[in-house]
């Protein structure tokens, strides 16, 4: 209702200007109180659009932490932080491998043996992804 009464009003305050001061169709003043109308659907759109943004962002700020939540850092940033790791440690091209593979696994290549450090290695060597990356054939 209040709506309807301040479009009313606006109406009003228009008419009185048309009357008064005759102004033409392309007045700026004229326009601005015809774009002063509130339209109750567009109103409600609002006010309920505006609740539910709230309930929204207080319902993601509550599941923020939550195991199915997308997580803070990305898979890029990881790859990028593990491979800055693997370019500083000392060791054979193979033994970077096993640790970036390590890595990404989520396994503490540390708390490896020696033993299974080899053993890794071997395995790993089995796939075609450890092939060496400069390929090996004779230039002809």
């Amino acid at each position: 209702m209040q709506i309807q009464n301040l479009n009313a009003l606006v109406d009003t305050v228009r008419h009185e200007i048309i009357e008064r001061y005759r102004p033409g169709e392309d007045d700026p003043h004229l326009k601005v109180l015809q774009a002063a109308h509130i339209s109750d659907d567009e109103y409600f759109s609002h006010m309920v659009l505006d609740d539910l943004n709230l309930i929204i962002r207080d319902i993601r700020e509550a599941h923020k932490k939550d195991s199915e939540s997308a997580p803070q850092t990305t898979v890029a940033d990881e790859l990028k932080e593990n491979l800055e790791a693997v370019e500083k440690f000392k060791g054979s091209r193979d033994e970077k491998l096993v640790i970036l593979y390590c890595k990404q696994l989520g396994i503490n290549y540390k708390n490896l043996s020696e033993e299974e450090f080899r053993w890794l290695i071997r395995i790993l060597k089995k796939s075609k992804k450890m092939g060496t990356p400069i390929s090996q054939r004779k230039k002809r």
